[in-house]
């Protein structure tokens, strides 16, 4: 019961605060609905509990589907609680939720020095890899060349090169976005990108 009051009340203060944001007055929501505004009053403020027959034609007039207007209010899709991924030398937080912004993952890298070997663990993918440095100096290892990148300066390179983001003299941490192939390639044994 508890559960269908709270539903009730996240449903008529979206109504209420779609109507207002788009400067509606109950008379303007009840012609595009075709309720009376007796009624679409009656719901905003309680005194009628509502029924899915009222609901379905007001959700046609916001232009909004019925699961945006019921849909409960809360942080878990708004906030990310990154928990860290350990593998070798690496400690990884994936910062984006699920498939991240438009297939990216977006990630924040502590690489320890002990991993600035390079040479042999150059790694290829298609797509392109972004980072920008925290903290620390990154090595990037690209192809022939190595390329110091330090605190507030972004990297931005094809990953078809072979390549290694690398500590140079110390810890450094990055925050890196990455897309589907990156994200398998420079998250693995920290968190499953699929």
């Amino acid at each position: 019961m508890t559960q269908e009051v709270d539903v009730d009340a996240v449903i008529r203060a979206r109504i209420r605060s779609l109507r207002v944001a788009r400067g509606w007055s109950l008379d303007s929501l009840a012609q595009r609905c075709g309720l009376s505004p007796s009624t679409l009053s009656r719901i905003e403020t309680g005194r009628r509990r509502i029924a899915l027959d009222q609901v379905v034609p007001i959700c046609r007039a916001f232009g909004a589907t019925l699961d945006e207007l019921v849909e409960a209010d809360g942080d878990a899709d708004v906030v990310i609680r990154p928990q860290p991924g350990h593998s070798p030398g690496q400690t990884t937080w994936v910062l984006s939720d699920g498939d991240g912004i438009h297939g990216k993952t977006v990630a924040k890298m502590r690489i320890a020095p002990d991993l600035s070997g390079g040479g042999n663990r150059l790694g290829v993918h298609p797509g392109r890899d972004w980072f920008t440095v925290l903290s620390g100096i990154a090595r990037l290892e690209l192809g022939d060349r190595t390329i110091l990148v330090h605190p507030g300066e972004v990297a931005e390179f094809s990953t078809m090169v072979p390549h290694a983001i690398c500590a140079h003299e110390g810890p450094v941490e990055i925050l890196t976005i990455l897309n589907h192939d990156g994200g398998r390639a420079h998250l693995h044994g920290t968190h499953a990108i699929d």
